[in-house]
């Protein structure tokens, strides 16, 4: 059974501008999903189906094999944690560890349970230091491990990072990375992220949805996906610097192993220098 499945899920908005066109989806157990697609694309529409936000116009949209009802909303947004791609939307609280609280408070669970989550939380995003003071003072990288910290003391099963990079610093992306595949490795979380950045992909992605004007336009790994030049300039993406590099030497006569992440392509370079050293 999935953990999220959409069945032609469709979102027509006011004015009768269709967000989601018969979107088929699936979220298994442990998975690290990329949804990627140029602004617009209706990536963002699709997330906010996750937990009930948005309700579909037609199809349906399953947690753990339930389709979503007001009776199990609560239970669904308990398993299924979504972080918008702006932080102050979800930052509430006067003091970190207090928005950090809020939502384990609100499940009505005992005070000394709450405190142990929102330690655990804010250890696992790495903001402990960060427990007393002001949310709204702290820079965006921080707010946005607040908002994180905020979900991950939800326990959920799904991780859903709207855009997660939106904003950052290089080294803020460089930690998100670690923590999106600490979650799945160490904690067997599934995480789905959208992203228009397609550099970041390979890094944090075991499977690959690619949405355009509100519908799937590909599906695949990220070989599959980053081999396909045609589809990728069609929806207005690019293939990661790395691969391009590769086929660039391939091109010019340097017999290298395809890559897609900086590891893969630290060892397919080694190797074709030792080869013509």
């Amino acid at each position: 059974m999935h953990l999220i499945e959409t069945r032609d899920l469709t979102y027509v908005y006011p004015g009768n501008v269709k967000g989601l066109d018969r979107v088929n989806f699936i979220a298994p157990r442990n998975a690290r999903i990329a949804v990627i697609g140029a602004n617009g694309a209706g990536k963002s529409t699709l997330f906010k189906h996750f937990n009930g936000i948005f309700r579909p116009t037609s199809g349906s949209v399953l947690i753990h094999g339930e389709p979503i009802t007001r009776e199990n909303l609560r239970e669904v947004r308990k398993f299924v944690g979504v972080v918008f791609q702006n932080p102050d939307d979800q930052i509430i609280s006067p003091t970190v560890e207090q928005d950090v609280a809020f939502g384990p408070t609100n499940l009505g669970l005992d005070e000394d349970i709450v405190r142990h989550r929102v330690t655990e939380a804010l250890a696992v995003v790495g903001i402990e230091h960060l427990r007393e003071r002001v949310p709204h003072h702290l820079s965006g990288g921080e707010k946005k491990r607040v908002a994180i910290a905020g979900v991950i003391a939800m326990e959920p099963q799904v991780l859903v990072l709207d855009e997660p990079t939106a904003g950052l610093d290089p080294q803020g992306v460089r930690d998100l990375v670690d923590f999106i595949n600490s979650l799945s490795r160490t904690y067997g979380m599934t995480v789905i992220f959208s992203t228009h950045d397609v550099s970041l992909v390979p890094e944090v992605a075991d499977y690959i949805y690619v949405m355009h004007k509100g519908q799937i336009a590909a599906q695949g790994t990220t070989e599959e996906i980053f081999l396909r030049d045609d589809l990728l300039s069609s929806v207005r993406l690019d293939v990661p610097v790395l691969p391009k590099l590769i086929r660039s030497l391939r091109e010019k006569g340097v017999e290298v192993s395809m890559a897609y992440t900086y590891a893969e392509a630290e060892r397919a370079l080694l190797s074709a220098y030792k080869r013509g050293a």
